[in-house]
């Protein structure tokens, strides 16, 4: 058999396979054998540090959105409800949720995007299992099956995710960020983003897919931006002060208005579409946008074997098909209403609308000519 040429396809396949026998070998002999071996750590406790603080920063934000949630029911059972941002309970989730954002921002300091990212379908199968312990919410098997495939999934990501270790200075970034590759990628995506924004704003199409695609072109900045600030401030900690360069402000700028404008996207999201629809498809659309702006800006991806990129996507995979079935047909809280069902009123039958439209201007009166002011009349007549 002839032997295959140094730096030829016999030896790409040969580097793959001997990362797979890393990655899923326990307990052999032999140096650096295993997930959990001692080398392995060694060449992955920073990102690992990067992981627990994702992972913990989703969990936090988990806890904080079922207090919020459990707030508002507590709120709504009242006889006289009060406003929700006088709730103790209430502040209590949001200074939850900006602990959790704080680990999440962290974490970008200390591992790849192409990691941190598709770590947020813990926030989703986290929500899950808090609200059926603490909120008695029904447990599906729709609902364990997602929350196996996330985990499955979760552990792909963390053992096939591109292993570099960027220390990233202030020249670091504004090296990547006049590169050829982001400004061809920033040029395309301001296109596609006016695009859908015309379609959105003079068109008026309110498609789902159109805006959480918005949510997602500003989210790839927003991870971006949010990198290179953490990288930067966990720089200045560890070596040099990074805080003086004028690339720290332009990304701190970038970070904060992409965030506002995202937010503002995906509140149109929530109010005209059902939250278990907008949930998974955002999740998707925010990691993939995640991990293209991780391989194009950072080139995370840039020399790795082909092997671990097609078991890394199909962890990504298995992370969105868990997403999906947690949130799939999620039953809504019915909450008690503060008014009466004229239609449902035995004997009596509804002819027409007691109430106008809430954007009307009308709101709140009865029409003048209206049919039932007239047969209103109409009854004390024959009285």
């Amino acid at each position: 058999m002839a032997a295959l040429a140094p730096g030829g396809p016999g030896d790409a396949a040969s580097a793959a396979l001997d990362e797979l026998s890393r990655n899923f070998t326990y307990g052999a002999l032999g140096f650096g054998n295993g997930s959990l071996s001692g080398a392995w750590y060694r060449r992955n406790q920073i990102h690992l540090l990067g992981v627990l603080l994702a992972i913990l920063g989703n969990l936090v934000i988990s806890i904080s959105l079922n207090i919020q949630k459990y707030s508002h029911l507590q709120l709504a059972h009242q006889e006289h409800p009060r406003p929700y941002f006088k709730s103790v309970l209430w502040w209590a989730g949001v200074v939850l949720m900006a602990v959790g954002e704080t680990g999440n921002f962290a974490a970008y300091g200390f591992a790849p995007i192409t990691l941190i990212a598709p770590l947020g379908c813990m926030s989703v199968t986290g929500s899950a299992i808090i609200s059926v312990l603490f909120l008695k919410e029904n447990l599906r098997a729709s609902d364990l099956l997602g929350m196996t495939l996330a985990f499955a999934g979760t552990y792909l990501l963390v053992n096939f995710a591109p292993n570099i270790t960027q220390a990233l200075s202030a020249r670091t970034v504004q090296y990547y960020f006049v590169g050829w590759q982001f400004l061809v990628y920033v040029i395309l995506e301001i296109l596609i983003f006016c695009i859908l924004l015309y379609f959105h704003k003079r068109k008026g199409m309110k498609h789902i897919v159109i805006l959480l695609t918005l949510v997602a072109l500003l989210a790839s900045l927003t991870v971006i931006s949010v990198k290179a600030v953490s990288g930067m401030i966990t720089f200045s900690v560890t070596d040099k002060l990074q805080l003086t360069y004028p690339i720290f402000y332009v990304m701190f700028i970038i970070m904060i208005a992409s965030c506002v404008f995202q937010v503002k996207f995906l509140n149109q999201a929530m109010k005209l579409y059902n939250t278990t629809t907008v949930v998974p498809i955002n999740h998707i659309f925010f990691t993939t946008s995640a991990i293209i702006a991780g391989i194009i800006f950072y080139q995370e991806f840039l020399g790795a074997a082909f092997l671990t990129i097609f078991i890394y996507l199909f962890g990504c995979f298995l992370s969105f098909l868990g997403v999906f079935l947690v949130t799939r047909n999620r039953e809504k809280e019915h909450l008690p209403q503060s008014y009466i069902d004229f239609g449902n009123i035995p004997g009596k039958q509804m002819l027409d609308k007691i109430q106008p439209d809430s954007n009307g201007l009308s709101y709140g009166t009865l029409p003048d000519g209206s049919d039932s002011t007239k047969s209103q009349s109409a009854e004390k007549k024959e009285v």
